[in-house]
């Protein structure tokens, strides 16, 4: 059986990997705080027909060997934390981070962290996700509040009509040394693996972390344009694997043919 029939199956097989992780970018295009990811791929293991540097019959050494790669397979999905652009939305609550870091988000008792910052008010008035999960540390916003305000470097206030303070907490922001080792929960959602590390807190705009804008909204960090082009190069690579097997069967079709 003609090897590059496997070969190009695996080819096929990458690039259906690759068109996933594109359509997901594509997808989130629109979601706050989304990261995009890319497919990364390595050559498999090769067939070595004649070595490199082994002696011929002659006594001369071969200056270069003969080998058939076997294919290709995924290795990882790496992740890109690169800052998203900005959208101002004036919602008080919007809070956007403009540098390194996440908010701490507690999730049925688990700590996990969110780039999206499009925090709600619950009926506890505490301050949550779209899906209610708690900000970290944990602010109930009093009843009388009317106003609220959160500085550059995470202090979050709340005012009544006067202006004067009635309740007041410290956003931290928290970093990882391999970001891009999170685990992605879904719902915006990252924690921590030991590829990772563990999360360090700080306070914003201190020792290299974000700072925190109000009123602001960091979106999805997908551009469009390249998401387009490499979905068009993965389909034709896609595609160009698919003719290599119909080449392949071609030629096993006219072997089988040979008549004596």
């Amino acid at each position: 059986m003609m090897r590059s029939l496997w070969t190009a199956a695996t080819g096929m097989i990458a690039q259906q990997l690759n068109i996933d992780v594109i359509s997901n970018n594509l997808a989130n295009v629109n979601t706050v705080g989304f990261k995009k990811s890319r497919a990364e791929f390595e050559d498999l293991m090769y067939q070595n027909l004649k070595i490199a540097g082994s002696m011929t019959p002659g006594g001369n050494r071969i200056p270069t060997g003969m080998q058939v790669g076997m294919g290709v397979r995924p290795t990882t999905v790496h992740k890109f934390f690169s800052q998203g652009d900005y959208s101002n939305t004036g919602n008080p609550l919007d809070l956007a981070i403009e540098g390194d870091g996440f908010f701490q988000v507690s999730v049925n008792g688990e700590m996990q962290y969110t780039r999206a910052g499009a925090f709600k008010l619950d009926d506890q008035g505490n301050v949550v996700t779209a899906n209610g999960y708690i900000l970290q540390p944990q602010f109930t916003m009093p009843a009388e509040t009317v106003n609220v305000v959160v500085t550059e470097n995470g202090h979050l206030s709340a005012l009544d009509n006067t202006g004067a303070e009635l309740a007041a907490a410290d956003i931290p922001l928290y970093t990882f040394i391999n970001p891009a080792g999170l685990k992605a929960m879904g719902r915006n959602l990252y924690v921590e693996t030991d590829a990772s590390g563990a999360a360090t807190e700080g306070v914003p705009g201190e020792n290299n972390y974000g700072t925190i804008g109000q009123g602001y909204l960091e979106m999805s960090n997908v551009e469009i344009v390249d998401e387009m082009v490499n979905m068009i190069v993965g389909q034709r690579a896609y595609e160009t694997n698919s003719k290599a097997i119909q080449t392949a069967d071609s030629m096993l079709q006219m072997a089988n043919q040979l008549k004596r």
